[in-house]
């Protein structure tokens, strides 16, 4: 049986002006695949074995090539948008017929240059084509511990629950909502991490904010900064709602809490009708 979106090694069993014909055996004259002639290596000839990937054409035939893609049927990998068109994106996966990512398909809205993740699938129609909702296809079974640094991409966003992320591509993680990951978090940005703890159900929750006395200083240097922007006065303290400290900082509540009472104590602040000056 043909393998649609595999590599698999096939018996040449009849050269044409078109190309060679391939099956899985010598006989198997009834499910063959064409490898057209530009891909047909100079001494292959019939009974020959070769290996080779199977996907459609786009008149929807199936078809062979030598050339091996950079995803195969049911992978995650990283991949270029190459253009954008009213059916969806399509993808640089290493063969002339760029790989289709429909609308459908996307987590939000790609463009020509993006890197993003997708897993390879099959179609209703048995065509392949991509999608960036990989979540329930990532691996829950990491090496990683908590305190280990990673790397992943940003892939999806949940306003409920925060940011997933895929580690080293393939295991599933989240930056929480709880967590403080501020400005200059887009999707499809690659990433550095710390572990922040590991789930029962083997997820990673992470973190790119540092240790809590390794990120003070940053953030009493913020808030400073915020004090100039706004002429030495900040409209509200640390007794604000979580969601004012947010918005207008990017730091949890006791984080700006945490700083604000540095920041006193050393006497560069002062803090008066609930407001926060500059000493």
């Amino acid at each position: 049986m043909l393998k649609l979106g595999k590599k698999q090694k096939l018996i040449a069993v009849k050269k044409t002006e078109h190309g060679m014909y391939l099956a899985e055996s010598r006989e198997g004259a009834a499910d063959r695949v064409l490898l057209p002639i530009k891909q047909v290596p100079a001494d292959l000839k019939p009974g020959d074995e070769i290996e080779v990937f199977i996907y459609k054409d786009s008149e929807d035939r199936p078809v062979a090539t030598v050339n091996i893609p950079r995803i195969m049927l049911g992978e995650i990998t990283v991949l270029k948008v190459v253009s954008v068109t009213k059916i969806g994106a399509f993808l640089d996966w290493g063969l002339e017929k760029d790989l289709l990512l429909p609308f459908a398909g996307q987590t939000y809205r790609v463009k020509p240059g993006d890197d993003v993740l997708v897993m390879l699938y099959a179609d209703k129609s048995d065509r392949l084509a991509a999608t960036m909702k990989v979540y329930k296809y990532l691996s829950c079974e990491s090496p990683y511990k908590a305190g280990d640094d990673v790397e992943g991409i940003l892939y999806d966003s949940s306003d409920r629950f925060g940011i997933f992320v895929a580690v080293d591509g393939k295991y599933s993680a989240i930056i929480p909502k709880t967590e403080s990951y501020g400005d200059g978090i887009a999707l499809g940005k690659r990433i550095r991490a710390r572990v922040v703890n590991v789930r029962d159900d083997g997820k990673l929750n992470l973190s790119i904010r540092e240790k809590a006395y390794l990120q003070m200083e940053p953030d009493m240097e913020k808030i400073m900064e915020l004090l100039d922007e706004c002429g030495g006065v900040l409209p509200f303290t640390e007794k604000a709602s979580p969601e004012v400290i947010k918005r207008e900082t990017g730091m949890s509540k006791n984080e700006f809490k945490r700083a604000v009472g540095h920041l006193y104590k050393e006497r560069k602040i002062t803090i008066t009708e609930g407001k926060i000056r500059k000493a």
